[in-house]
């Protein structure tokens, strides 16, 4: 059997080597907000004639392309079948930019280009968003917090369940944030709504594998198959391993191809839930279950055991 619980102070060290370089490329480069997050411009783009639904796809790459060629690597593109023309969001464009976007659209594509109004995004109402979704993600905590408690009511002392649990989803969403903000500083990737539906996603994916581990320790403890926590613990974490790891992997080999095959509009999006299978998978066997053995025997000085003044205290 596979002793989990043995090494895990090997787990903390590298959470903690991970998070620390998280943490010091959120201080040191942020994220790149979107225009989601930081205002500008709507469109809506009609091409006469028309485009058909049997070429919208491809004419929507071209499309993307050509703003990407304009200037406007940032350009959000939608096609909307009822209307079959293009939305369109971008950072803040002048009118007279306006106008040199459809003259050169119309070149291009040998088309009458006719856009609307644009609508200007305040970033007052985008750092509205972001907040927003700041708070989305607190009130999904919340709830997992209570949901666990409750439905580990009957385990001395739920609190710490949950806790452990949160932690873990914390140590998640903390390390594709800080991935994120390296990819911000190396390739320009930029956040925006999107992003916080990934994290949301991520935070599902987490909290789910974790109850599956959570539920056979309560389910073993119940049984009372050995006196040691610890013990009990990692019969858990050995006999879902195959459940977690075959969930895993096959969630992984669909996002793979949507990553790869995908479109440009939900690249990072799928990207986002890769790291989040990968993470949420270790944390869910390697973090969550091992505070909770740390929390019940009390030997929090073990999750700073790897520090060499630790070590020489011990």
């Amino acid at each position: 059997m596979i002793d989990f619980v043995g090494k895990k102070q090997w787990f903390f060290l590298i959470s903690a080597i991970v998070i620390i370089v998280a943490i010091i490329s959120l201080a040191v480069f942020k994220l790149q907000p979107g225009i989601d997050f930081t205002g500008g411009t709507s469109m809506t783009i009609n091409f006469t004639p028309q485009v058909e639904q049997s070429e919208a796809v491809q004419f929507q790459s071209q499309l993307r392309e050509e703003m990407t060629n304009l200037g406007h690597p940032e350009a959000i593109i939608q096609f909307r079948k009822e209307s079959r023309d293009f939305f369109a969001r971008m950072k803040f464009v002048s009118p007279e930019e306006v106008n040199e976007l459809r003259e050169q659209l119309e070149a291009t594509f040998d088309r009458d280009v006719e856009i609307s109004v644009p609508l200007e995004v305040s970033p007052t109402i985008a750092a509205k968003t972001a907040g927003n979704a700041g708070i989305a993600i607190i009130v999904a905590a919340a709830a997992m917090l209570l949901y666990i408690v409750w439905a580990f009511r009957r385990m001395p002392k739920p609190f710490r369940w949950g806790t452990c649990a949160i932690i873990a989803l914390l140590h998640d969403v903390l390390i594709i944030v800080g991935i994120f903000s390296i990819l911000g500083w190396l390739a320009g990737v930029e956040v925006d709504a999107m992003f916080i539906t990934g994290l949301l996603a991520v935070v599902g994916y987490s909290i789910n594998n974790t109850v599956v581990i959570f539920d056979r320790i309560r389910e073993h403890r119940s049984k009372h198959i050995s006196r040691d926590f610890a013990v009990t613990v990692n019969s858990s974490i050995v006999e879902t391993l195959g459940r977690s790891l075959n969930t895993a992997f096959t969630t992984l080999f669909v996002l793979l191809a949507l990553f790869l095959f995908g479109g440009a509009t939900i690249h990072y999006f799928v990207l986002i839930l890769l790291l989040g299978v990968i993470i949420g998978t270790y944390s869910s066997i390697c973090i969550s279950s091992q505070l909770l053995v740390v929390w019940e025997k009390g030997e929090w000085g073990q999750l700073f055991s790897w520090l060499p003044f630790v070590k020489r205290s011990a």
